[in-house]
């Protein structure tokens, strides 16, 4: 028996923006559109409504912004994948953004066929960045001098690297042979040497420094 798609959620103010990638996802078994908004007001009420797996959302839109939005659906609790899709590059944008716990952040620019494997991706778990935002984040996100990042100790390393792979830390655990009580310790103590408020801003150190 074939598993049931995951289901997203479209909110962008421009029609033939959703039609577009509407009429993109209904090529793929995997993925199904259940709703569209063309706000954020909207988009709260739907995702409460529809409850979907992953939510596309654009930044630059009149009343309640992409930001906010993300920040008013993890104040209500939304469990689901929220990903930024949008033409703004703004430094502030994309960090308010990852802090606020989106699962990634996307250019409207970039090829379908990426933007479909990026869905994908983010389903899984794992942290999406276009390309082209990776020194954006670099150099926002780079920790203090202050900060311990040499001191991780080897299994701290080993679990940092698994961070920035995207996986979860049930998955971790399992990986390691430990339980997910122990790889939560073990993902704190390294938040608090690397000085970062989050497992996105690990993620982004260790890709930056390539460990």
């Amino acid at each position: 028996m074939s598993q049931a798609p995951h289901t997203l959620l479209l909110v962008d103010d421009h029609p033939m923006m959703r039609r577009g990638i509407r009429q993109l996802i209904e090529l793929e078994d995997d993925l199904q559109v259940v709703a569209e908004a063309s706000n954020g007001y909207d988009a709260l009420l739907m995702a409460e409504q529809f409850k979907p797996d992953l939510i596309l959302l654009d930044n630059n839109m009149p009343q309640l912004n992409g930001i906010e939005t993300l920040k008013r659906l993890r104040e209500a609790q939304y469990s689901g994948k929220v990903l930024m899709f949008t033409v703004s590059d703004a430094q502030e944008d994309v960090t308010d953004a990852l802090r606020l716990q989106a699962d990634g952040f996307l250019l409207k620019d970039m090829e379908p066929e990426q933007l479909i494997e990026q869905l994908r991706q983010a389903l899984d778990g794992q942290l999406v960045i276009s390309p082209a935002l990776t020194l954006t984040l670099a150099t926002a996100l780079r920790p203090t001098p202050e900060n311990n990042a040499c001191n991780l100790t080897h299994r701290e390393q080993q679990v940092l690297k698994m961070i920035a792979s995207g996986m979860s830390n049930k998955k971790l655990g399992n990986k390691l042979g430990i339980s997910e009580g122990t790889a939560k310790v073990h993902v704190k103590n390294i938040l608090n040497k690397l000085g970062v408020s989050s497992r996105l801003e690990a993620a982004v150190w260790a890709l930056e420094h390539d460990k």
